[in-house]
């Protein structure tokens, strides 16, 4: 029997179970139901937790163990993907078309796997955006929308979501270019919540849950970084990003 908490339809305020609670299988599972509402959502991710479900399930909240985090700076870049940025093939951007970032990941993953990026996960994170804690980075090519990444900024901490490409990097590039800035703003984390083989060779490494909450309460100290994102004029991308 699932031992989580069920939670109503309409909650905004009950507090989520403590992390200890989480289901060891599947990893991380701690509640079941609630709204996709912005102080919802904003409370799981002050909590470091995250909602993540198909479109035949219930809302499904997550804290798994251990974490996937990236520290702005860290990100490995290779040789080639130096080159793209020195290149300047690519125009990014801040939340520019938030919209149609969160879409386009929605839709390169319903090709291919399926998706948790559901349209009431879309019109949720749309508000997350609207209320100035949802930021996304768009990639351009000629003048198209080519890649690009999505998440939640609070605090020091950027909870990173999905990210996407059309064309050769772009996403690698999106990212390269938000951890720089984030670098620049003292940010501490970018939570990539769980291990893939792919964040790993970006420097992506694993801390245990208790390491996680740790530096998510100390990150959480500093003031949030609300409103429309654009990069600094001055941002030197090769020069902070790390090798």
């Amino acid at each position: 029997m699932i031992r989580v908490l069920s939670l109503p339809e309409d909650d905004d305020t009950t507090p989520f179970p403590p992390a200890a609670a989480a289901l060891d299988y599947p990893n991380g599972l701690l509640a079941i139901g609630g709204p996709l509402s912005v102080p919802r959502l904003e409370m799981a991710y002050r909590s470091g937790i995250f909602p993540w479900f198909s479109t035949d399930q219930p809302v499904l909240w997550w804290h798994p163990d251990p974490r996937a985090l990236l520290f702005p700076g860290e990100m490995h870049v290779s040789r080639s993907l130096r080159k793209r940025l020195r290149q300047g093939r690519y125009a990014v951007t801040l939340d520019r078309d938030f919209d149609a970032v969160i879409r386009s990941c929605a839709h390169i993953r319903a090709r291919a796997e399926g998706t948790w990026i559901t349209p009431a996960m879309i019109d949720a994170y749309g508000r997350l955006h609207e209320h100035g804690i949802g930021h996304s980075v768009e990639v351009w090519h000629d003048g198209r929308l080519a890649g690009g990444l999505y998440g939640v900024s609070l605090g020091a901490a950027f909870f990173g979501e999905s990210m996407f490409s059309l064309a050769t990097d772009a996403s690698k590039v999106a990212l390269a270019w938000l951890s720089a800035q984030l670098l620049k703003w003292n940010y501490e984390l970018i939570d990539c919540q769980v291990h893939s083989s792919h964040l790993q060779t970006l420097g992506v490494r694993e801390v245990p849950r208790s390491r996680f909450m740790e530096l998510l309460r100390h990150s959480l100290r500093a003031a949030d970084r609300r409103g429309d994102w654009r990069f600094d004029d001055d941002l030197d991308v090769e020069r902070v990003i790390g090798g």
